[in-house]
């Protein structure tokens, strides 16, 4: 015969600590914090922290895309927003996606 037949081996078990094998676990738990979770969290903040400076006369984008002037600051989280001339609409604070600066005056050359 070309090929002998392997037979297995009775081995005994080595003894291995039950903290190893949650090692793997850990360390996947540690790539989604600094990966995922944490600049997560960080977006969240700077966006929070936007979206409580908004003052009359910036200029926001909605989430919808509507691009509009802060014409009013209102009660609680809403603001009055204007879209068009003479055309106004109620937006709640959180439902802004970027705030911009005041508009500059255009300079006369």
């Amino acid at each position: 015969m070309l090929i002998s037949p392997a037979f297995a081996q009775a081995a005994e078990p080595a003894a291995q600590n039950p903290l190893i094998g949650f090692i793997p676990f850990i360390l996947i738990f540690v790539i989604f914090y600094f990966f995922l979770i944490r600049p997560q969290m960080q977006a969240r903040k700077k966006h929070m922290e936007m979206v409580s400076n908004v003052r009359r006369g910036d200029v926001v984008v909605t989430q919808g895309g509507i691009i509009g002037k802060v014409t009013k600051v209102l009660e609680g989280d809403e603001l009055m927003v204007e879209i068009a001339d003479n055309v106004n609409v109620k937006v709640v604070r959180n439902t802004l996606a970027d705030v911009r600066s005041k508009p500059q005056p255009a300079n006369d050359q």
